[in-house]
């Protein structure tokens, strides 16, 4: 069985840029050596991406902070990340979600036995939202979230995120 890890938007905005916070600088050593006990084949990453016209779209007047505005320093993931996913397969997102990557990941699935882990940012926004379109695609693929490798926006938030993708049968370790 192949273990796949998914890396979820460990990018500078939401470490310790303009959504960042002490729980997601925190998670930082725990993710790099996560990202270390896989074969860089088994690792895929995500980058929430937009463009400079965000706060126009839906999402940026319900979040109205400028963040991951493409080719900007706050959208690169974090150098020392990067460096450990640069032979990875990175899909850049304008959403919550990857429909790429799931869509990806499911026709893997069809070839060969899989199981998925996810570590990465923000627990209660985007790897949820992963974690989701991935089990509602997939829904007898093992799927697990590193909770030590994940951040919320909040802490309770981040709880709760757990608790939700825990419900909808995705392992929280």
């Amino acid at each position: 069985m192949r273990k796949i890890l998914i890396v979820i938007d460990m990018q500078n905005d939401f470490i310790d840029g303009s959504l960042g916070t002490p729980e997601a600088v925190a998670i930082v050593d725990r993710v790099k050596s996560k990202i270390r006990a896989y074969q860089t084949d088994d690792v895929i990453a995500t980058m929430d991406t937009h463009e400079k016209d965000y706060l126009e779209t839906q999402e940026g007047r319900n979040l109205p902070v400028e963040h991951c505005i493409k080719e900007s320093e706050g959208w690169m993931i974090r150098e020392d990340i990067a460096d450990l996913v640069s032979g990875a397969k990175i899909y850049e997102k304008p959403t919550f979600g990857s429909l790429a990557m799931a869509e990806d990941l499911k026709e893997l699935s069809e070839k060969e036995e899989i199981e998925l882990e996810l570590i990465g940012l923000c627990t209660d926004i985007c790897v949820v939202s992963n974690a989701l379109l991935l089990k509602a695609m997939m829904p007898e693929i093992s799927i697990s979230v590193d909770s030590s490798c994940c951040a919320g926006v909040t802490p309770e938030s981040h709880r709760a995120a757990l608790e939700t993708m825990r419900m909808c049968q995705i392992n929280i370790i």
